[in-house]
């Protein structure tokens, strides 16, 4: 993302969302950020309106502010501000769909391939995976838990983060914000 836009003025339209079905995002991403997060695939809406974790109750935005990585709460159309504070974002599956089960397990593996190419381009200090249930199955590693992992990719260690869906209902925001925090504190200062 190249330029700071102002807040939408305009929500999608039902007709708008379903024909990002198979869409893809730009990544926020640059050189040597701290930490690049990884998304299993854009959903429709964000798909819709061209930004990551768009819609107005994603939780992802909260959790990130909520761990310390960002001094406010930022909105999905301002990645140059998230780049600003070391901070990216990518998808393992550039694919919109309405929900990640849609994807295949044999996109998920090719998707490794592309997120290690970036990483050794762009030299993040950690790849956050924001899915167990993602990694499990893209990098092979079915009893994989939370946290910190065995794998790097090109320079960077890899974490695996709770999804931040709304609709992973095991990691209510204090939890998924707990979780965001001790990847935030592995990172340093």
């Amino acid at each position: 993302m190249d330029a700071e836009r102002a807040e939408p003025t305009r929500r999608p339209t039902r007709q708008e969302i379903a024909a990002a079905v198979g869409r893809g995002l730009p990544d926020v991403i640059g050189p040597g950020l701290r930490v690049l997060f990884c998304g299993f695939n854009p959903g429709l809406y964000s798909a819709a309106v061209g930004e990551p974790f768009a819609r107005r109750g994603s939780r992802f935005w909260p959790a990130l502010h909520g761990a310390g990585f960002t001094d406010r709460e930022l909105r999905s159309w301002e990645g140059d501000e998230l780049l600003r504070q070391g901070l990216g974002i990518t998808s393992l599956v550039n694919r919109a769909t309405a929900r990640a089960a849609e994807l295949t397990s044999a996109e998920l593996v090719a998707g490794v391939t592309g997120l290690a190419v970036k990483a050794r381009r762009y030299r993040p200090g950690w790849v956050a995976i924001l899915g167990v249930t993602a990694y499990r199955i893209a990098f092979a590693r079915p009893t994989a838990g939370l946290g910190p992992q065995p794998d790097r990719l090109g320079p960077a260690r890899v974490w695996v983060l709770p999804n931040p869906s709304g609709l992973n209902a095991h990691f209510p925001l204090p939890a998924l914000t707990a979780e965001f925090a001790k990847l935030r504190q592995a990172t340093g200062p």
